[in-house]
């Protein structure tokens, strides 16, 4: 499994370029064939580390095609930053879009406007459920946390107290995550106890926060619950030093490399690997599929590998191979 350029770099415009013309809403006209596609990607947000390692992929990836120009830009975790970007994106006449969402329900309409306007339009990280025509390219949420939760069901002790982090409101990843570790832990286990509960928006500086204000609150936490590696990694930062918090169990969902280098610390416990190379290479070969007439409806979703202590120097290795460690 290849993995990509490093996250830290900074967002930027570029590409290279071929392209059909736009087809009439519901894909009923042929789509008029061209030398040159301009593709605009939306990221969700730069300060975002899986947000920006998707981003750096992208670019890679669209280098692999001559036909298309792929164009970044950074929605800065702003819903109306980014719906004014997918607005700018059909006035600018883009022959694609590729959106991931901030929050799925408040682009909705706006991703909605881009499929009527014969754009191809692709909602990725997550896709947008509800939309009337549109492409889609991600992981399987459900699969991601399921997977975790199925472990932790074996080593988060009877009684244990536990603390869960969720992603922003109305994202799908956020909420479908949350539902995973619902049915395959949860309902499973009456015996834990959740004793907080919030979103940190994705965000590690948030987790920090209220992993502080929790720790002070409940002198005994057996295990973090996060709906990715970023929070869980803030929740772990705020426990640093702190007694009675040694040996907590810590979940999450990414397996970015600050978290494979936590999990081979032991400090957290498990993550599930959603590849950004992988992603952003799928999206690339779907958006000049539905440009050059190859395909017509696309909606796929990439693995999901776990990631323990017993396989995470194979992560460490590819992520030290691709430079991103």
């Amino acid at each position: 499994m290849a993995l990509g350029a490093a996250a830290a770099v900074a967002l930027s415009l570029g590409g290279c370029a071929v392209s059909t013309g736009n087809p009439a809403s519901g894909g009923e006209t042929e789509r008029e064939k061209k030398d040159e596609y301009r593709v605009a990607y939306i990221a969700r947000a730069q300060a975002d580390s899986f947000a920006a390692w998707l981003a750096n992929e992208m670019k890679a990836a669209a280098e692999d095609y001559d036909d298309i120009t792929l164009e970044v830009f950074d929605g800065q975790a702003d819903d109306e930053v980014e719906n004014r970007m997918i607005e700018n994106a059909i006035a600018n006449k883009f022959d694609a879009i590729i959106v991931q969402p901030n929050n799925g329900d408040a682009q909705s309409p706006y991703i909605q406007q881009a499929i009527d306007a014969g754009i191809v339009t692709i909602t990725t990280n997550p896709r947008v459920e509800g939309l009337d025509g549109g492409d889609s390219v991600d992981a399987n949420p459900y699969d991601q946390g399921a997977v975790v939760a199925q472990l932790a069901l074996e080593q988060v002790p009877e009684n244990a107290k536990v603390v869960v982090l969720t992603g922003p409101a109305g994202n799908f990843h956020s909420t479908a995550r949350r539902d995973a570790w619902q049915k395959e832990f949860f309902d499973k286990r009456p015996d834990v106890t959740i004793v907080a509960e919030d979103t940190a928006n994705w965000n590690k500086d948030e987790a920090l926060t209220l992993m502080e204000d929790w720790s002070l609150a409940n002198s005994e936490i057996d295990a973090i619950i996060s709906m990715n590696d970023n929070m869980a990694a803030g929740a772990l930062e705020a426990l640093k030093g702190k007694s009675g918090f040694e040996g907590i169990l810590a979940y999450g969902v990414d397996g970015t490399p600050e978290a494979t280098l936590l999990i081979q610390e032991g400090l957290l416990t498990a993550s599930t690997l959603q590849n950004a190379r992988e992603l952003a290479e799928l999206n690339m070969k779907s958006v000049h599929e539905l440009l050059t007439g190859e395909a017509d409806e696309i909606n796929v979703d990439i693995g999901n590998p776990l990631i323990t202590s017993e396989n995470v120097q194979e992560y460490i290795d590819l992520y030290l191979e691709a430079g991103l460690l």
